[in-house]
């Protein structure tokens, strides 16, 4: 199966030349197949959300090769950087940054707007989305009109509605409450299994985190271990989770 990520010996180290460095990356290397859903877990400090930054292009490494979708991010500059991040890659954040001032419809759609699309395919792309994630009753909503549960979903749709390659997820499931934290999950897991929405998802969260085909755990800036889903069913998975954190933390 192709990889949609490929991670390459990726380190990162903070610090100018007169101040003390600290390294958060120290040569992490991964794939991520094309339909995969994985997770990756670690306490905080250890470099989890760093790696994320990286791959979304929030931030770039200090050494070694990010490549997604067959481009390697790392030669990507400016302009080819910003088009790139837009039509590639989707993020789901934990706080939702929705604007308050636009509509759900608006939300979801700036992504295509930025990019100049035409008007007929945004209304289109906008509409099917919602309707994927059932929200479209809410589309001329704003945001102080709909709950935490909507507002999310009006998020993962924005995060969507341009077809990326990759879904990025950051605690997407941390503000929420646990009705609609579960929502969201079964949302991403039905995409991911019937649209083959390829997913990597970084939480503290076990019951998040069982979601998961596949789950690397960070400690101190490299990958210590990971845990494969295989055939388990999820709250099996989810015990294994508990077990692995549980050594994982002496």
């Amino acid at each position: 199966m192709d990889n949609i990520v490929t991670v390459n010996q990726v380190t990162k180290t903070y610090g100018g030349q007169n101040e003390k460095s600290y390294q958060a990356l120290k040569g992490i290397s991964f794939d991520v197949q094309k339909g995969e859903f994985v997770g990756i877990m670690g306490a905080s400090g250890s470099g989890k959300t760093t790696l994320l930054n990286i791959l979304s292009t929030l931030d770039t490494a200090s050494s070694g090769q990010v490549t997604i979708d067959n481009q390697e991010i790392t030669q990507l500059k400016g302009n080819e950087l910003a088009d790139f991040r837009a039509k590639e890659i989707g993020f789901i954040f934990q706080d939702f940054n929705l604007l308050e001032n636009l509509t759900a419809r608006e939300n979801i759609a700036l992504p295509l707007s930025l990019q100049n699309v035409a008007a007929a395919k945004i209304n289109a792309a906008v509409s099917k989305i919602a309707q994927r994630l059932a929200i479209t009753e809410i589309l001329d909503s704003y945001p102080t009109q709909i709950s935490g549960g909507q507002k999310q979903r009006v998020a993962a749709a924005r995060a969507l509605v341009s077809e990326p390659a990759i879904l990025f997820g950051d605690e997407p499931t941390g503000a929420l409450d646990s009705k609609s934290a579960r929502d969201l999950l079964e949302t991403m897991d039905d995409l991911n299994k019937n649209d083959q929405v390829s997913i990597l998802l970084v939480t503290h969260d076990p019951f998040s985190a069982s979601y998961c085909q596949r789950i690397l755990f960070i400690k101190d800036g490299v990958i210590s271990t990971q845990l494969q889903r295989g055939n388990q069913d999820r709250p099996t998975f989810y015990q294994e989770i508990l077990t692995t954190l549980g050594t994982f933390e002496q």
